[in-house]
């Protein structure tokens, strides 16, 4: 009974991945399926058929009538959406509105998320899923996810005459999906929710110490969320409690991400802390969850399947897929929110299909990756 059991789950797990590997063994077929599924829920917005979405068929098509935006571009029709004339850019109505941690101009961004985009959003899970099947972990999902992600609602934005909930992408994300995957996280999104979406140090404090009464006794196996709030979480144990997460837990895998660096710069800290766990990282942000980590290698790998990338670099705009080992650029995806976004986030690419987000899209943030691996004598591979 055990062994079907066991079984089942490798074989649910791996139908979780495997659109994932696919996309990886051809990258250009995927996003050019891609590109067609996109664009039929782009033709269903008024955006989308003000440039013709439904007359779209290739991708030189797509960058023709589309035109590479910002968030600064789209922000009137951002307002206008969430004071309700939401389908100038969705096809569907929205669940949530997240908020970035960043700010644009000194302001949060504002971003719909919509019932296709969480779906989406569940592909943080492969890079815990692509470990334990690679392993042979699965007691992994025996045990609980430490929750350190941010609140679904930290409060309400008034827009016309209406009021609209806004909070975090991850905790929106866990509220609505946590219940549908295998793995069980504490504290619960509605018990970090409880405790209001303030952002001071002892609001951060309270949403720590929940964390430690309500899995100080239980078998943490994963710690999942953003990694400087790992590493303030640990501080917060040894300060509050005079231990460290790993006198409480074993703990065997991080996954982590929303800085640059976290197998580099983060990592002597996190294992510090937590032991000798296995730090994955997520590439991802409020507008979607990008990629993550496949193997070893201290890079992530992209969602081919899910999301369409271009990236413009000195030599001109490309497909993600087609840069260089060496070449950087900066990042424009298409979800089915945003066509044709521009991040704003500076990507390096390696032998494929592996690639870092070296931090902004700035003038410096070259200079400041290179010196951070020089310091850290970060001279190999990834």
């Amino acid at each position: 009974m055990q062994q079907t059991a066991s079984h089942d789950m490798q074989e649910m797990l791996k139908g979780f991945v495997q659109p994932w590997y696919q996309a990886l063994a051809d990258p250009a077929t995927a996003q050019q399926a891609v590109l067609q599924r996109l664009l039929q829920g782009y033709a269903h917005t008024a955006y989308g058929q003000d440039h013709h979405a439904h007359t779209v068929t290739t991708i030189e098509e797509y960058r023709q009538a589309f035109p590479i935006i910002t968030y600064e571009d789209i922000k009137p029709l951002i307002k206008r959406t969430m004071a309700g004339e939401t389908n100038l850019l969705l096809s569907e109505p929205p669940i949530g509105w997240a908020i970035t941690r960043g700010t644009t101009k000194g302001e949060s961004k504002f971003i719909p998320m919509t019932p296709t985009d969480l779906k989406m959003r569940v592909s943080a899970g492969r890079a815990l899923i692509h470990y334990a099947l690679h392993t042979g972990r699965l007691d992994i999902f025996q045990g609980v996810n430490l929750n350190l992600n941010f609140p679904s609602v930290v409060g309400k934005v008034r827009v016309g005459d209406r009021e609209v909930e806004y909070g975090y992408s991850s905790g929106i994300y866990v509220k609505h999906v946590s219940r549908s995957t295998p793995l069980r996280s504490l504290p619960t999104q509605d018990e970090i929710d409880a405790l209001g979406g303030g952002k001071t140090i002892q609001d951060w404090e309270r949403r720590f110490e929940l964390a430690y009464e309500r899995c100080k006794d239980e078998n943490v196996t994963v710690v999942g969320g953003v990694a400087p709030t790992a590493i303030t979480f640990g501080r917060y144990l040894r300060r509050a409690h005079r231990v460290y997460p790993k006198d409480l837990w074993h703990v065997q895998v991080m996954t982590l991400g929303s800085v640059p660096g976290i197998n580099t710069h983060y990592a002597p800290a996190l294992r510090a802390m937590y032991g000798p766990a296995a730090i994955l990282e997520i590439y991802g942000a409020t507008e979607g969850m990008f990629g993550q980590q496949r193997d070893e290698r201290r890079a992530w790998v992209p969602n081919y399947d899910l999301f369409f990338f271009e990236v413009e670099t000195r030599r001109g705009l490309v497909m993600l897929h087609e840069m260089r080992p060496g070449e950087m650029g900066s990042l424009v995806v298409s979800t089915p929110v945003l066509p044709r976004y521009k991040i704003g986030d500076l990507i390096l690419a390696f032998d494929a299909p592996y690639f870092r987000c070296i931090g902004r899209d700035e003038p410096l943030t070259p200079w400041r990756y290179f010196w951070n691996r020089l310091v850290s004598l970060d001279f190999g591979p990834p």
